[in-house]
């Protein structure tokens, strides 16, 4: 497959500026990328006059107010596409199922789907959060990042397993199966989907449905 080298260095820059919190300088970033200063400076000058990147008073380069605004064109999108993924998930588990996002030290429910006509259910709702390391969802997303020497034995055992499973962690006597969703390199997203329930989960089948919804999900990312 050609691709095209300018855009594909703006991209790549983009991935870079999103992972570096503090910024970046413009030589750090002509690093990462193996290409010329001056090479850098102009991709970044492209990127600033689309807001996609601001330089701020100390020289370093950080995301701008445009990549904000296409990532809140995606949610919707990525909303609407895995609307029957997920609802497909709830009634095969006849559990709440769930996809979550990583957004800093949070977790944050951006999708919801209900089992129809079951008697009980675990009321989550979008926009629940809850610490990253805490909870089904969290630890999937954190089971796709590279490995750290620091990670709890919960998240070494969802990379190991493919999911993870926690039990009334977030609410007393629930259940949670989550599975990371792998999303293309440069996408900004960190995203799980899952499932809960108070009583009657089968957890074996639960993690077959939410492992086979992440794989989906990760194909709606990448088409």
């Amino acid at each position: 497959m050609s691709t095209l080298q300018t855009l594909d260095r703006g991209l790549r820059a983009l991935d870079i500026i999103s992972r570096s919190p503090a910024g970046i300088t413009v030589a750090d970033l002509a690093k990462e990328l193996e290409i010329a200063r001056a090479i850098c400076y102009r991709i970044v000058a492209t990127l600033e006059s689309h807001s996609l990147v601001v330089r701020a008073d100390d020289g370093r380069i950080r995301l701008g107010a445009g990549a904000a605004v296409l990532s809140s064109r995606f949610v919707p999108q990525f909303q609407h596409a895995a609307g029957s993924v997920l609802h497909e998930l709830a009634e095969r588990t006849q559990a709440t199922a769930f996809v979550s996002a990583a957004q800093g030290d949070e977790c944050i429910v951006i999708l919801v789907a209900e089992p129809e006509g079951a008697l009980l259910h675990v009321g989550y709702r979008v926009g629940n959060r809850h610490p990253l390391d805490r909870g089904a969802a969290g630890i999937a997303i954190l089971a796709l990042r590279p490995e750290d020497a620091r990670d709890p034995d919960a998240v070494k055992q969802a990379r190991e397993l493919g999911y993870s499973v926690t039990r009334g962690q977030l609410e007393h006597g629930a259940v949670g199966v989550a599975a990371g969703v792998r999303a293309p390199r440069g996408a900004g997203l960190e995203c799980s989907v899952g499932v809960v329930a108070i009583a009657g989960l089968d957890v074996d089948a639960a993690a077959l449905a939410v492992q086979d919804a992440a794989v989906r999900l990760s194909v709606l990312l990448t088409d």
